[in-house]
């Protein structure tokens, strides 16, 4: 009997976890038969639900605390990790091989077998068994819409699979119109010629469009469905794989028209979104606090996060809080803040008056340094004098970060780097008596389509009609509206506000090599720049205590520079072992492995 294989990936510390939506708990036995599982409802309803777990998460890496218990952000000049076995510190200096990367190594099988996964679904799901009938609520024409699931799931994985290796095999339908399903363990299959990556997004998009509107825009019961891919998810994933595709990296000649598509896509998203009774908007507090809104919209229970348009799954755990908070705070369990936002990423903040702190205006003084900020950066990044703790317990205080001997600097597992930890999806946990918190991070979230916007319709007709699109973004934590600018200028403040709007949440990696911000700088020619805009070289405070805490900013001790090779780490490389098994796949540049190596 011919069995059918199901992967299926380990939650984030799945003893602890769980989704609020009773679907994407249901699993389907391993044992089981194509036919088995396709001729009964429960089974095949267990198999999409399975097909979801390949949904990328930028929260997965808190499940192995050893080598990657830090955001992905920690490959980026936003942040650095203080553990030094940690893999990103590898991408950072250009360390591994197409035989070694630990990142090719996970995300390359993982959506190609997500990919497998839906194009099974769509082959054998039946009609008959699922049923179609028009029905009242979430559930009308239900197997049209699991189809569409399916299918929206499937160009999410190829985008994803885009995103890190850049060229990517479009497995999609035959020409007849079914789903191509290659046979486990046929190498031989996947020996096939990758489409170029601008041609891969636009194939991505033209799924969006097949399905945007067959799905619920938003499901009218999310307590039961929420996790599920909606036409909003469709329509974002437009707009994302647009605004790629029209990007730097992606559009080297430039194509205007490109840009008009990304622009019209993002459009099409807030229209739509507009049209709802029940439509996304940018969370806040009910007393609409901005030096709350931003921070508690992470720390909120997400599925009624009017915000979250997509997350992979929701964790009920505490180790997010072990992970992020500094390292002084201990009880019954001790933090270790191993994610440390860099001084490049806490000047990127502007001053409270929207001006940069560059700016001879802005009133920015290095010896005050956070005082009169974007309220975004205390309810992102606890630095030296943030007051922490649970005060309940009489753990609050201040963060001492103060070298060498500051409670919060350093110790045997934890500490930082930079003079920064990160406090965005940080809950305020007590250590002496501690519980755990629901988290989640977002695949997409209603701040990014305003920003998709703002960034595209400036590039395709000009500041004017984007200005109020990246405004709404600011007016939520009061930062003055931008207005009167170049579209050059609105270009940086745009990409600025990107940076600290959607940091931690998987962005920065690929909007800093989708601008192409390496090109034409060196670690050395680029040091005359503000911080803020350095790529090459990375930034950290120290902090000497005294009558008054003295302020400098200094190369950072651990990764004072990056090393980026062009072309080769706008990509991952292929595994090579994949590509030896498919050798019409090739390697991309800069990761071909010379002779000697590969012997």
């Amino acid at each position: 009997m011919k069995k059918i294989l199901i992967y299926i990936t380990v939650g984030l510390l799945a003893t602890v976890s769980s989704s609020c939506s009773d679907y994407l708990d249901k699993e389907v036995d391993l044992t089981l038969s194509e036919e088995q599982i396709f001729s009964k409802y429960e089974n095949t309803r267990g198999f999409l639900a399975n097909v979801y777990t390949y949904l990328p998460d930028a929260f997965a890496g808190y499940s192995d605390g050893q080598f990657l218990a830090a955001s992905r952000d920690c490959m980026t000049d936003n942040s650095l990790s203080f553990w030094n076995v940690h893999y990103y510190h590898s991408v950072l200096t250009d360390a591994y091989s197409a035989t070694s990367h630990p990142f090719a190594e996970r995300f390359w099988p993982n959506d190609l077998k997500g990919i497998r996964a839906a194009n099974q679904f769509m082959k054998n799901a039946r009609e008959s068994v699922i049923g179609n009938a028009e029905k009242t609520g979430d559930d009308n024409h239900l197997y049209d819409r699991n189809m569409a699931e399916a299918r929206l799931l499937r160009a999410i994985f190829h985008f994803d699979l885009a995103g890190w290796f850049g060229d990517i095999p479009v497995i999609g339908n035959d020409e007849n119109g079914v789903p191509i399903v290659f046979e486990a363990g046929n190498a031989s299959a996947m020996n096939m010629s990758r489409t170029a990556c601008s041609e891969a997004l636009k194939w991505i998009a033209d799924e969006c469009d097949a399905v945007k509107d067959i799905l619920p825009f938003r499901y009218s019961n999310e307590n039961e469905n929420w996790g599920r891919v909606n036409g909003a998810t469709a329509y974002a994933l437009k707009s994302r794989a647009l605004l790629y595709r029209a990007s730097a990296l992606n559009n080297p000649e430039g194509k205007t028209d490109w840009w008009q598509e990304a622009a019209q896509a993002a459009k099409d998203f807030i229209a739509k979104n507009n049209q709802q009774a029940h439509p996304y908007k940018l969370f806040t507090t009910e007393d609409n606090d901005p030096n709350k809104n931003y921070y508690q919209c992470f720390v909120s229970t997400p599925h009624l996060n009017n915000e979250y348009i997509l997350s992979r799954s929701e964790w009920n755990t505490r180790e997010i809080e072990l992970f992020l908070a500094p390292c002084g705070f201990s009880g019954n369990v001790n933090s270790t803040g191993r994610t440390n936002p860099t001084q490049n990423l806490v000047d990127a903040y502007e001053m409270k008056n929207g001006k940069p702190i560059d700016d001879a205006a802005s009133g920015y003084d290095e010896q005050n340094p956070y005082a009169n900020r974007d309220p975004r950066l205390e309810q992102t990044i606890l630095h030296h004098g943030s007051i922490w703790g649970d005060k309940v317990q009489e753990e609050e205080r201040a963060v001492d970060v103060s070298y060498p001997d500051g409670k919060d600097y350093q110790d045997l597992h934890g500490g930082t780097t930079t003079g920064y930890y990160t406090k965005k999806f940080l809950n305020n946990m007590s250590f002496k008596n501690p519980t755990t918190y629901v988290h989640a991070c977002p695949i997409f979230r209603y701040a990014e389509i305003l920003l998709n916007a703002a960034e595209a319709i400036n590039e395709s007709e000009g500041p004017t009609n984007a200005y109020q699109y990246v405004n709404q973004v600011r007016g939520r934590v009061g930062m003055p509206a931008y207005s009167g600018m170049t579209k050059e200028q609105l270009r940086e403040r745009i990409r600025n506000e990107r940076r600290i709007e959607l940091c931690f949440e998987d962005h920065r990696f690929f909007d800093e090599r989708r601008w192409k911000l390496f090109e034409g700088k060196t670690a050395a020619s680029e040091k005359s720049l503000p911080r803020y805009q350095q790529v090459y070289n990375i930034y950290s405070v120290v902090v000497t205590p005294g009558a008054s805490s003295v302020y400098s900013y200094e190369a950072d001790g651990t990764h004072p520079s990056r090393a980026f090779n062009s072309p080769k780490n706008y990509r991952f490389p292929i595994p090579d072992s994949e590509v030896k098994k498919a050798p019409l796949l090739k390697q991309n540049p800069g990761w071909e492995l010379t002779t000697s190596a590969a012997e």
